[in-house]
């Protein structure tokens, strides 16, 4: 009899599993979204094995369910994510994140002078492009990409 060589993860009754998480922004997503400060359980693996993207990440979280704003910070950094809504551990509904066309008030400008950057401001941003994440501030017109993107916490 061939032993199974698969690890098995407990399934949450209630909560959220986030899908296709880009492998290096594992960890900044559980930043963005404060997973790190949060008392839920929370399962994550790293570095699995993904058709789509060579390697990815995955995060359970139980008894937790995103609001509109989080879902766009998983969309800055992982825009191929997708979200499992689970109850009574069964997926109700699967939720595709996507990049909206602007984004207000979750990433910071990476011009120093701009005026969201001195003064009390929102920020906002018109999305040039969706798939590789480049913003255009509506205030000082300069170009923020994904490599230089810094979420508002």
């Amino acid at each position: 009899m061939e032993q199974s060589k698969e690890l098995k993860v407990s399934a949450i009754k209630d909560g959220t599993v986030i899908d296709h998480i880009p492998a290096n922004n594992l960890f900044r997503v559980i930043s963005i979204l404060g997973l790190d400060k949060i008392d839920n359980h929370l399962t994550f693996g790293n570095n699995l094995d993904s058709k789509k993207l060579g390697h990815k990440a995955i995060i359970k979280i139980s008894d937790k369910f995103f609001e509109d704003t989080e879902i766009n910070k998983i969309a800055l950094v992982a825009p191929q994510a997708k979200l499992n809504i689970i109850k009574d551990y069964k997926v109700i509904e699967k939720k595709v994140v996507n990049v909206p066309t602007e984004i207000i008030g979750i990433a910071k400008c990476v011009n120093p002078k701009c005026i969201t950057n001195n003064e009390n401001v929102t920020t906002k941003f018109k999305v040039l492009d969706g798939n590789d994440v480049t913003l255009k501030c509506l205030y000082c017109e300069k170009i923020t990409d994904k490599d230089n993107l810094v979420i508002i916490k």
